[in-house]
């Protein structure tokens, strides 16, 4: 298997490069072109007419091969994204040859190996059925994809596959015809409306919605049964590695206080009572006490989506305020059924959402976000401050949108948020800040879609340009800061979008500076998640699966995503500083990186191993 699977790899590289050298070189997402697909009224409206999706699906295909007979792309996650799309429109267009042959290629282009082993099986279980029956729906049918789709996952290893099967049950069970179109209605019928076109990055959304109504909605229950089965005939629990490598620090122990600022979205400080920085020289009275341009910054400093400072340093609810309680059940909820755990929690969200109406979902998916910005930032803290009676938070609140149609980011306000990182970080020197975690970032494509989502721009094109030149703004900035201040460890989320950070356009994980550490996201066990983003620079590589930390009001909750790795990263660095608080970033980078196990291309930190090297 491994041995074929290495010869399909050289023979599609083979058969690349001899048409290689007449091809435009690809260096990072931004060299690729943009496409733009009108779309009369909306795409609401598209989604339900055969005839107009077919227009626009055949519009989206002849692109995809242009560009791929064009341009040399070696980027695997661009690649996958682009055979995923073909693949799409194959198994619409029932071209089956073509589609089990992009099936293979998204298997050789996958490097983690419970998504190469999972990808094309409903694909391949649907073309089966269709060959075996000569049908494409009805109960003969759906018995006949069933069984071919039990006999595919029943040759699979289940130590390998059993997250990323359990986690596809678990979004199966809140799928609806309901919660697509809402979604539509609330994000893509905006663009539409403002400039009569959708790109070719939202196009992608529309093939797969216009395919999960058609073909993936009926299959919703013979998915839910044989997914179930798997599971429940070999559940079990993989081995925790973290435990035995956990290092803890006791108050008795004597050591040196360390400043740990989390960069984030804010943090309920008073869940962290007698672990909190203090500024001596600030009251909470409403003034600027100590004359540095700050009101009431007794722990920490904010700023608002515009870049302004305000003095909460905990995301403000506003009139939220009383739906964030029940948006935070639904989350741990959306959680518990990804991990196939029947909770009330789980229970209450699938009967929320079965009597959810089209009209209802944008408010659904808009406190979905705010909540998630809300305890982003608290979880983060207790993640960092673990085992630590030495550390103390300080908190620099930096503030994203959370509407499903954004507000449009301006030349001006990225000049803002530039000059915010500045003065962030000369706060953090100002006070004695040791280690940083920032568990947030920007991302060409993300700015990209803000605009186009408020109809900015004459085209795809000159959108492009903009988004590039915000994003140069921001990036100058905010390298220069953490360049400028050696003498303070960074340590940075790579990001939750599978891809390459470096050449798909992120900040900071696409930065190589010896004062910052980029980190990606293994499980319970070690194991790569399947949503880690990867790149030359992100070297280290911590649990960021389902953590449990505190939330803002005080309870515990767990939470995914490179978000929980680097505060793992960030806990161990502010433990190594308490150890011996004359290391300087640099020092503690190579403690941290010789005292990883090295896994094939992921080096996993040991906290004991770090500090164990550090007392040699």
């Amino acid at each position: 298997m491994q041995i074929a699977r290495v010869f399909l790899a050289a023979c599609v590289l083979f058969s690349g490069a001899v048409a290689a050298a007449d091809k435009i070189p690809v260096r990072t997402l931004d060299d690729l072109p943009r496409h733009a697909y009108p779309v009369a009224g909306s795409v609401s409206a598209l989604l339900q007419s055969p005839e107009d999706f077919r227009v626009f699906a055949e519009a989206v295909r002849a692109d995809l091969e242009a560009d791929l007979d064009a341009y040399e792309i070696e980027d695997a996650s661009t690649l996958k994204q682009m055979y995923g799309s073909l693949l799409t429109l194959d198994i619409m267009d029932r071209r089956h040859a073509s589609a089990l042959a992009l099936v293979e290629r998204i298997r050789v282009l996958e490097d983690k190996e419970a998504k190469r082993l999972t990808t094309g099986l409903t694909a391949t279980a649907v073309i089966r059925a269709r060959e075996e029956t000569g049908e494409n729906g009805g109960e003969r049918f759906l018995a006949a994809f069933a069984r071919h789709l039990r006999a595919q996952l029943a040759e699979l290893p289940w130590d390998a596959i059993q997250t990323r099967v359990t986690q596809q049950k678990g979004r199966l069970e809140i799928m609806s015809e309901t919660l697509l179109l809402g979604m539509v209605q609330a994000q893509l019928d905006p663009v539409v409306a403002s400039s009569g076109e959708i790109s070719s990055d939202l196009a992608g959304q529309v093939l797969d919605i216009g395919y999960a109504l058609q073909y993936a909605l009926p299959l919703k229950r013979p998915m839910l049964e044989v997914y179930g089965e798997f599971i429940e005939g070999r559940r079990t629990v993989k081995r925790d590695i973290w435990a035995d490598r956990a290092l803890t620090l006791t108050e008795d122990m004597g050591l040196s206080e360390v400043v740990i600022a989390i960069w984030d979205s804010g943090v309920d400080m008073s869940v962290y009572e007698g672990r909190r920085f203090v500024n001596g020289a600030e009251s909470f009275d409403g003034k600027d006490n100590d004359g540095n341009g700050f009101v009431d910054d007794v722990h920490g400093i904010a700023y608002d989506y515009k870049g302004r400072h305000e003095p909460h340093l905990l995301y403000p609810l506003g009139d939220a305020a009383p739906r964030i309680g029940p948006a935070m059940d639904k989350v741990k909820g959306l959680m518990d059924l990804q991990a196939s755990v029947d909770s009330p929690e789980a229970a209450a969200l699938r009967v929320y959402l079965e009597g959810l109406e089209t009209a209802e979902v944008n408010d659904f998916l808009e406190d979905m976000e705010l909540c998630a910005l809300y305890v982003h930032g608290t979880h983060v803290a207790g993640i960092a401050v673990r085992d630590n009676p030495f550390a103390r938070l300080l908190c620099a609140r930096v503030s994203f949108d959370h509407h499903a149609l954004p507000a449009l980011f301006t030349e001006e306000m990225a000049r803002r948020h530039a000059d915010s990182y500045g003065e962030t970080v000369a706060y953090f020197e100002d006070h004695g800040v040791r280690v940083v975690n920032m568990s947030w970032g920007w991302g060409l494509k993300e700015i990209e879609g803000i605009l186009e989502a408020n109809g900015w721009g004459e085209s795809a094109a000159e959108r492009s340009r903009q988004a590039a030149k915000l994003l140069g703004i921001l990036e100058e900035s905010l390298h220069e800061a953490i360049a400028g201040s050696p003498q303070i460890l960074f340590v940075a989320a790579a990001g939750n979008e599978d891809n390459d950070v470096e050449f798909d356009e992120y900040i900071p994980s696409s930065f190589a500076l010896p004062n910052l550490m980029i980190v990606g996201a293994v499980d319970q066990a070690g194991e790569a998640t399947g949503f880690t983003s990867s790149g030359r620079h992100v070297r280290i590589y911590a649990n960021g699966f389902e953590v449990k930390s505190f939330v803002p009001g005080g309870s515990e909750m767990k939470l995914s995503g490179t978000s929980m790795a680097a505060p793992n990263v960030c806990n161990l660095a502010a433990k190594l500083f308490a150890l011996d608080p004359a290391l300087t970033p640099p020092e503690v980078v190579r403690l941290i990186s010789e005292g990883a196990e090295a896994r094939g291309d992921y080096h996993l930190i040991d906290p004991r191993r770090s500090a164990a090297s550090l007392r040699r």
